[in-house]
């Protein structure tokens, strides 16, 4: 029995990196080609979140640190700062994930969405301290919004089609995680 625990576990964690393999994937394709297009939401932070609230053991810190610190490098963002954000959000979600299982799902999408929105922010206010070069204010605060709406279709996804579901509270671990 153990041992089908942790094969899932796992299976689960490798499912969780392929996924943001995809999505990095995607979002390097040139399906723009022109200027001026779509401002799309940061479905890795979304997914991270959602993965963080519903089984947090699934998502341990070294692999989301990994998965953002990729992103940050394929997307040509500065390295380690928005992981660095994202991974406090997603730790912060994780504990928080005991209280928010028996929680109305509103109340985890405020939760997250003032995550993606702290996050979102912190990072443009860095990089202007910083004087780096990064995305204007008026399209960084579109895609923050976007992210935040396309959080509750991350977890339908999640839930629905993945199978990544809120512990029950007979299946919770000393910790307060899933076993």
């Amino acid at each position: 029995m153990n041992e089908q625990v942790s094969s899932r576990l796992w299976t689960m964690r490798l499912s969780f990196g392929l996924l943001v393999l995809v999505i990095l994937f995607l979002h390097l394709l040139p399906l723009q080609t022109g200027g001026g297009g779509l401002i799309w939401p940061d479905f890795v932070l979304c997914f991270a979140l959602a993965w963080s609230v519903r089984r947090p053991e699934f998502v341990p810190a070294i692999l989301l640190a990994a998965m953002f610190l990729l992103s940050d490098l394929l997307l040509q963002r500065p390295p380690g700062l928005w992981a660095v954000l994202a991974l406090i959000a997603c730790e912060q979600m994780k504990g928080q994930s005991r209280a928010l299982r028996d929680a109305p799902v509103a109340t985890e999408f405020v939760s997250v969405g003032i995550w993606i929105v702290g996050v979102g922010i912190a990072y443009q206010i860095i990089l202007a301290i910083m004087l780096v070069d990064g995305t204007p204010m008026i399209p960084a605060l579109i895609q923050i919004v976007v992210t935040v709406l396309a959080y509750p279709l991350v977890v339908a996804i999640t839930h629905g089609i993945m199978g990544v579901r809120k512990a029950a509270p007979n299946e919770l671990g000393g910790k307060g995680f899933g076993s």
